[in-house]
């Protein structure tokens, strides 16, 4: 297992994991997105799928390999719930 992002996950595991809506791989999500999401949490203008404004800091996301969408990673625990899933891109 490796540390990032302040939490940690076995590679093997991740590549097991696939977004329970569209099926695709997951990835870590990068520094930069993780920034631009926690702002938007920040300012109270992020929701989830299903439209609760997320007010808890991100600690982790995975993402889908095509970009669209985003899990969050809770106490090192992928949250692989569609509802709980950002939408990144339509």
């Amino acid at each position: 297992m490796y540390e990032k992002k302040g939490f940690m996950i076995d590679p093997d595991l991740l590549q097991m994991l696939c977004c329970p809506e569209t099926k695709l791989p997951l990835q870590e999500a990068d520094d930069l997105l993780l920034k631009e999401l926690n702002l938007k949490i920040s300012e109270k203008t992020l929701k989830n799928f299903s439209g609760q404004v997320l007010t808890t800091p991100l600690e982790g996301l995975l993402v889908t390999v095509d970009g669209s969408r985003a899990y969050p990673v809770v106490e090192n625990i992928p949250a692989l719930l569609a509802d709980e899933s950002i939408i990144l891109k339509r």
